[in-house]
């Protein structure tokens, strides 16, 4: 076998360097960080479908699979066939413009449409398979996947879903009324998303890529036809992760004083 690294790192490491358009040609791709360097190697990696072993070095990870102690293993069991490969879903994110599709992106975790961090807040439209939904008075509106679930829709006060679950997961973020709840969507709906007030406002997915909204322009949002391969270690790994960092195995019964 051959082993490559990225620029930066190929120096370091005294391995051949690979570009990054490369790196969805590799048979295996090695990500060593938190979910973040993962997530940037799905983005290099999700169009061929190239399998990602994600080792843990991050702080709050729920995508990683693999332990620094148990890498020797995951490879072994790579090289042998035997390792389990987990497709994880996807969206895609066309920036319409005219009727025309100017811009398109796939994300692995989220989809934001929001306003800029100079403008105040803005009303976003939400459309869906045709249907107007409802408008978020709010800082933005957020489209994730189950893998994006626990990330910033987390964080937004959005609902956790197990990742083999196939679904959109609809989050206004800082809504100003008490009638806006997060929705689960069905995997086949599509989403548009407009700005109805005047104002700059920004489309961003999994924080890799962000594009300047103009007026009168409309984000569609729906299942990407591509998907991102990760290698997984244990069966239950995302059920351990949840009681791990969110310390549900903990009991804080008896622990306060």
């Amino acid at each position: 076998m051959q082993v490559f690294a990225d620029q930066e790192a190929a120096p370091k490491l005294k391995v051949g360097a690979v570009d990054s358009a490369q790196f969805g040609e590799c048979d295996l791709v090695i990500t060593f960080g938190g979910d973040g360097t993962l997530i940037r190697a799905a983005h290099m990696c999700s169009e061929r479908g190239t399998p990602i072993l994600g080792v843990y070095y991050g702080r709050f990870g729920f995508v990683t699979q693999c332990n620094n102690e148990d890498l020797g293993a995951c490879l072994s069991e790579f090289f042998d066939g035997r390792a389990t490969i987990e497709p994880r879903m996807m969206i895609q994110v066309d920036l319409m413009r005219g009727g025309k599709s100017i811009a398109s992106i796939h994300a692995l975790n989220e989809i934001v449409l929001q306003r800029s961090v100079t403008v105040q807040m803005m009303t976003f439209e939400v459309a869906v398979n045709g249907h107007r939904l409802t408008s978020y008075p709010a800082d933005g509106v957020m489209i994730a996947t189950p893998t994006g679930s626990t990330a910033y829709n987390l964080s937004a006060g959005g609902p956790i879903c197990d990742p083999q679950v196939q679904a959109l997961v609809l989050t206004a973020l800082a809504p100003h009324t008490l009638s806006a709840r997060p929705l689960i969507l069905n995997q086949d709906s599509e989403v548009h998303l407009r700005v109805s007030t005047e104002g700059d406002a920004v489309l961003s997915a999994d924080a890799q890529v962000r594009l300047h909204i103009l007026s009168g322009d409309e984000v569609r949002v729906r299942r990407s036809p591509r998907t991102t391969n990760l290698i997984t270690v244990e069966t239950d790994d995302f059920l351990m992760k949840l009681s791990n960092r969110l310390f549900w195995s903990q009991s804080i019964v008896g622990g306060l004083s």
